[in-house]
């Protein structure tokens, strides 16, 4: 009796280390699925997901996976390519805007030297600042697309945050005064140096500072933290948390901004989180804030 108990105990005993074994094996099957499907994700492969153990379910799971990762794939693609036909054609359209507006202007100006009564004048004035608007809105929409086009194309260096922010905030000075801002302005005297582009440094400050003129209700606030943090704050009543909520979406306009395509504060995050950093933005107490960080 007792030898017929331990030949059970040593058949358990084997059937418990084949289980253990196979548990392991299958374990290792997912992880090499799970780690392979992460990888395919966020990189542009023909590579289809393979394991090293034969275990037929594992085998089906992949395989399964791979199906979808093929289609997955030439969505990819296709989203790919229409995307970049679109900013073509965006670049294409917004360009050929260019040269007629010229030339619109340029014939307003010289309508402008020739003798006219109050009501052509009057009428004049209004198409020369529609057609200024136009004008600007095509050259913002014109330098989104290019943005877009040259994504990847930063050159960066070491700069020092304090110079540019000094920089595009002495460039709006005219502005300021027009508005009867007087902005309280925070920047230590230490340098504040991180590996960036200046130019597009240069660019996200000038877009932040039109954004908090656009709706400031007269005040504005610009402080820079010795870790890289940039916030820009005004009180903007007229604005809810909605609204906020979809500054940064592309072509997203606050009702009454007819000046602006919505695409300012799009450019900004773009370039942004190209050099690395992060923005957000929030709404308390009817007051606007954006805020920006450049981690070492």
């Amino acid at each position: 009796m007792e030898k017929w108990l331990w030949i059970f105990v040593g058949i358990m005993a084997v059937i418990i280390v084949a289980l253990i074994i196979k548990i392991c094996i299958l374990q290792k099957a997912a992880r090499e699925i799970s780690n392979a499907f992460a990888d395919r994700l966020i990189t542009d492969t023909n590579t289809l997901i393979d394991i090293s153990c034969n275990d037929r379910y594992m085998r089906s799971l992949a395989n399964t996976i791979n199906i979808e990762l093929r289609k997955l794939r030439v969505q990819r693609h296709r989203f790919q390519q229409g995307d970049l036909e679109l900013k073509n054609a965006v670049t294409n359209i917004s360009h050929d805007l260019r040269t007629p507006l010229t030339a619109i202007n340029g014939y307003l100006e010289l309508l402008e030297q020739e003798d006219k009564n109050e009501t052509v004048t009057r009428y004049i004035e209004v198409i020369k600042e529609r057609a200024d608007m136009l004008t600007q809105l095509t050259e913002e929409l014109f330098r989104y697309s290019v943005i877009l086009s040259t994504k990847g194309n930063l050159v960066f260096e070491q700069v020092a945050i304090n110079t540019v922010l000094e920089e595009s905030i002495a460039a709006f000075y005219t502005v300021f005064n027009e508005r009867n801002i007087v902005p309280e302005i925070q920047i230590p005297e230490i340098k504040i140096v991180r590996k960036l582009d200046h130019a597009a440094l240069s660019r996200v400050f000038s877009n932040l500072l039109s954004n908090a003129i656009k709706y400031s209700d007269g005040d504005l606030k610009i402080t820079l933290s010795e870790n890289g943090e940039i916030t820009f704050s005004n009180t903007a009543s007229e604005l809810d948390e909605i609204q906020v909520g979809r500054l940064f979406d592309r072509f997203y306009t606050v009702e009454g901004a007819r000046k602006s395509t919505g695409l300012g504060l799009s450019i900004s995050q773009t370039l942004i989180e190209e050099m690395g950093g992060k923005v957000s933005a929030k709404y308390v107490d009817c007051r606007l804030s954006i805020h920006i960080v450049f981690r070492d």
